[in-house]
């Protein structure tokens, strides 16, 4: 897959240092940048604005790129009438009035008003008073998700929240090229470089830091120009997502369709010596009787059978319909509490963990617990290469095979474990987890909606086709053969 969003930061950088452009030497910034001066002193004069500190000249060494000879390195804080943030006050909310917005309402890169929240008239004109938020300014994500930036292009008056930076310019044409140079490659790297450290780990971006960002400041009609270049390749680029979007959406299709295929037999043929589900499920079962009667797993009170309207569909006459309670063994894990947490020692795992996991097979922990703790949840039972980790909050049903060398604990009601003491295929199990017949059954206890969390009572009912180990083996392989290819 292409990579969009390396391909807009490499348009947006050839931008703001003059590459997608034609020069034009009769074009001058400094005229461009003294029109903004005067401006500026016009409304101090006015008092329409408040006269600030002199800002410094960008030196020599904050300039990242070279611009052409026409254009000037400036700070933010110089070419704008005023940098300012939200109310750092929560207000009091309520069912309509004034919309109030935070980040969530621009990062995805457009001004979305579909889920806001509303403030009083009498509050939001209080507000206003330090920040009015108008058309052609722009907002800038300062706290949480950084350096998001878009100009504002409705009319509709509403109030900010602190985690929004508020850029006033006065010029539409200023506003979106600022835009350009925050959203940019340079933007990003300049921002990283500056982020503060703030509260639970949360980073942000200081107004006076924000102030202090130098932007390559082009003549106002190369901007334009620039613009319009930008504009016209962004458009190739949203026919290309698009493109992508529904190239990825039917690779997904398809895997789920060849999956759904392997676990109802029609990727693989019988074979006599394979033997049937039924010795093999009577093999589970004096296995799982012997561990119980050994303490090793606890005894199984629940009761099992598959109706007919569970058997979603046909299986192989050597095949079995069965619970999954009644194949393995699914436990939570013991509780560990924030206090337990560490710095480094055994990685510990959330749900957000394994779904990583699953997914791409490797995670970036910061989560850890004492050897000590680990040895003493060893007694009681800790993942075993072979056994599934299955995530059991967010998103559903994400499935990580425990493999050689792994040692980790995990969350308790977060994640749970399917311990697989009869050394069922776990990569059968696992396509299994990632079915339409396992998301459906999952979906089906809240009437069609996925279901907040997926708890042992309801994963030991729920049913899977279960086929001779060996024909296990050969769906597992057949099926990775084939989503390798696509």
């Amino acid at each position: 897959m292409i990579d969009v969003l390396a391909i807009k930061n490499k348009v947006l950088n050839l931008a703001i240092c003059g590459g997608l452009t034609d020069q034009n030497s009769e074009e001058s910034a400094d005229h461009f940048y003294s029109q903004l001066q005067d401006e500026k002193e016009s409304l101090i004069k006015a008092k329409k604005i408040k006269r600030e500190k002199a800002l410094s000249e960008v030196s020599e060494t904050e300039r990242s790129f070279d611009i052409p000879q026409n254009w000037r390195w400036v700070r933010l804080g110089q070419i704008c009438l005023q940098i300012t943030d939200g109310t750092h006050k929560t207000p009091k909310y309520q069912d309509d009035g004034v919309p109030f917005l935070s980040v969530k309402n621009i990062s995805s890169g457009c001004l979305d008003l579909s889920d806001i929240k509303y403030i009083s008239e009498e509050e939001h004109t209080e507000l206003i008073k330090r920040c009015r938020p108008e058309r052609d300014d722009v907002l800038v994500c300062r706290i949480g998700t950084l350096g998001k930036a878009l100009r504002i292009d409705t009319d509709i008056e509403f109030s900010v929240f602190v985690s929004l930076g508020l850029v006033k310019t006065g010029n539409k044409t200023l506003s979106d090229y600022i835009c350009c140079v925050i959203n940019s490659g340079y933007g990003s790297e300049w921002i990283e470089a500056n982020k503060a450290g703030g509260a639970m780990h949360t980073y942000k971006i200081n107004l006076n830091d924000l102030k202090m960002m130098p932007i390559p400041l082009p003549p106002i009609e190369e901007q334009e120009r620039i613009l319009e270049c930008v504009d016209e390749i962004t458009k190739h680029i949203g026919v290309l997502c698009d493109m992508q979007d529904k190239y990825r959406k039917d690779i997904e299709l398809l895997k789920s369709k060849i999956i759904d295929a392997g676990i109802q037999g029609l990727l693989t043929e019988r074979l006599p010596e394979d033997g049937s589900a039924d010795d093999l499920f009577e093999i589970i079962q004096t296995t799982k009787k012997k561990l119980m009667a050994e303490g090793k797993i606890k005894k199984d009170k629940a009761e099992y059978s598959v109706s007919e309207d569970a058997k979603a569909f046909s299986i192989p006459d050597t095949w079995k319909w069965v619970c999954w309670g009644e194949i393995v063994n699914i436990v939570s894990a013991r509780r560990v509490h924030q206090s337990d947490w560490r710095k480094e020692g055994i990685p510990f795992y959330r749900a957000r963990e394994i779904a990583k996991l699953a997914d791409v097979g490797s995670v970036n922990n910061d989560l850890y617990i004492s050897e000590e703790l680990y040895t003493d949840f060893s007694k009681s039972g800790v993942p075993q290469p072979g056994d599934l980790m299955v995530s059991a909050v967010g998103t559903l049903g994400k499935t990580y095979v425990v493999q050689e060398g792994d040692q980790f604990y995990y969350k308790d009601a977060s994640v749970l474990c399917i311990e697989n003491y009869a050394k069922i295929d776990p990569y059968y199990l696992r396509y299994v987890m990632n079915s339409n017949l396992m998301r459906k059954q999952i979906e089906s206890n809240s009437g069609g909606t996925t279901v907040d969390t997926l708890t042992m009572v309801r994963m030991v009912k729920y049913v899977l086709p279960l086929p001779p180990l060996a024909e296990q083996h050969r769906i597992a392989e057949i099926i990775d053969e084939i989503l390798s290819i696509a």
